[in-house]
């Protein structure tokens, strides 16, 4: 995707009104078990703020898994809008993006959203290095979810694998649905609604199947 516009922006959100975590999960293929994952908070008034954590790249620079056990990048903790952080996965590269309501109180969303953007900001005083298998995307919001779990989750396959994540998160009542594993990854698959409302204004709201202001 090389057609883009950068832009920053500066928001004020009250943490009062945070009601609500998602759990996002884009494999990389059909057929590994790699992928990135993520997560999102929703607020009272519709809003949605995305915190992914990735391996951060000079510009040109591409990813590798291989280069990421090597110290070739920095840990970043990307804050942005679903649109783009899911509508780039979903829309642009094709990607499949799983999207999974999170069962929390209020509170427990409220400290995993502190937890994280104090780590964030925790970075840029003390940087660290990516590693592909021990300080990626999935063993960081590893770490901020066993603050708020007893007991923790461990360490095994599937957090090597995160494609497969969503089954430790399932069988361990974190996620927001009594199907079976294959008909939650149906269900809260939303490419199509991504691709469909890839320009609305209410992206968020659309792509979990609610009605929009507009």
């Amino acid at each position: 995707m090389d057609d883009f516009t950068p832009q920053y922006e500066e928001r004020t959100y009250d943490l009062s009104q945070l009601t609500s975590v998602w759990y996002v999960v884009t494999p990389f293929n059909e057929d590994g078990g790699a992928a990135h994952t993520f997560l999102s908070f929703g607020f009272a008034d519709s809003t949605f703020v995305a915190i992914s954590v990735e391996a951060r790249r000079e510009v040109n620079e591409p990813y590798s898994l291989w280069r990421g056990l090597v110290r070739a990048y920095e840990v970043i903790y990307v804050v942005g809008e679903e649109r783009d952080l899911i509508g780039t996965r979903a829309v642009h590269r094709g990607n499949n993006v799983l999207l999974y309501p999170i069962r929390a109180e209020p509170a427990q969303a409220r400290a995993l959203f502190i937890d994280m953007l104090e780590r964030a900001n925790a970075l840029r005083e003390r940087p660290e290095f990516y590693n592909t298998l021990t300080n990626n995307c999935m063993t960081s919001i590893l770490r901020h979810v066993n603050t708020l779990i007893d007991p923790p989750i461990g360490w095994g396959p599937r957090i090597l694998l995160p494609a497969y994540s969503d089954e430790i998160a399932l069988r361990r009542g974190l996620l927001d649905t009594d199907l079976p594993l294959d008909e939650a990854r149906r269900r809260f698959l939303i490419n199509d609604l991504a691709i469909r409302h890839a320009n609305d204004p209410d992206f968020s709201l659309r792509i979990r199947g609610m009605e929009g202001s507009s």
